[in-house]
């Protein structure tokens, strides 16, 4: 993600000298980032590293402070349809009592227009992410009826079936068992293959090792570059002050308890 990476393959994503931030706060700086199609990259860091506000502005939901960004050769305006973003909170999702068939195919509105009738494309794109996912049974099912792992496959089904060419993941196995974990990284694997770049903001290391790059975050750019030449003992210590503790079958960081209000 980093210079020296291929130029055969036009990149996705390209950040020069970049600074994010957020109410008039600087929470990045100088960050550079060039990431080509079917590609994984993982930000990895503490809450308050910036990892949530690098990944809103990537998604064009912040304004850069500085620097540059490009997203499939244009401004992140004109991109914004090939984009794809996961947010960490869902606050509007219990307002409306929608089915998970509805909540999945608005993630196809920009794709056929807001106002436009559902295409046989889109009903197809639906039905094939309701399945990666796992949650096709559930299709008829209210969303505010499910448990939060089960919500949280609809939420990624909504981002599989919009077909992006850059998606943007914040925390996605938050609330997912063992099974939905699963279902998620063989779905991200199928994204990659299909020549998508993913990028994903989360604490679990062992989740960004199996990503092809990662850039660890802690207020500044740590390390960037392959999972075993950036996720070191040494840089782990500088990125979160500790070591690494085991939940269940996986190692998660250990968190400080800052805050990167980015994420609200």
């Amino acid at each position: 993600m980093s210079a020296g990476a291929s130029h055969q393959t036009p990149p996705a994503l390209v950040a020069r000298r970049l600074d994010v931030g957020y109410e008039g706060r600087t929470v990045l700086r100088g960050i550079d980032a060039f990431a080509t199609p079917g590609r994984s990259i993982a930000l990895i860091g503490p809450n308050g590293s910036g990892k949530s506000t690098l990944l809103r502005t990537f998604a064009g939901l912040l304004s850069p402070v500085g620097g540059a960004l490009e997203v499939c050769g244009h401004s992140v305006a004109r991109a914004s349809k090939r984009i794809a973003y996961l947010n960490q909170f869902h606050p509007n999702a219990m307002a409306l009592p929608l089915r998970v068939l509805d909540v999945v195919h608005m993630g196809r509105l920009d794709r056929r227009g807001r106002f436009s009738r559902r295409r046989a494309e889109d009903h197809a794109a639906v039905s094939e992410a309701l399945d990666r996912m796992g949650v096709a049974d559930l299709a008829g099912e209210s969303l505010r009826d499910l448990s939060g792992g089960q919500r949280q496959r609809v939420f990624l089904a909504q981002i599989l079936a919009r077909g992006a060419d850059v998606v943007l993941l914040d925390e996605p196995t938050s609330g997912l068992d063992a099974v939905g974990r699963s279902v998620y990284l063989d779905a991200i694997d199928v994204e990659t293959a299909r020549g998508a770049v993913v990028i994903t903001a989360t604490h679990d290391v062992a989740e960004a090792s199996r990503c092809d790059r990662v850039m660890l975050l802690a207020g500044r750019l740590i390390a960037d570059g392959p999972p075993d030449e950036v996720l070191t003992p040494e840089n782990l210590l500088t990125t979160f002050g500790v070591g690494l503790s085991r939940a269940g079958d996986h190692l998660m960081v250990t968190d400080h308890g800052h805050h990167d209000h980015g994420h609200h």
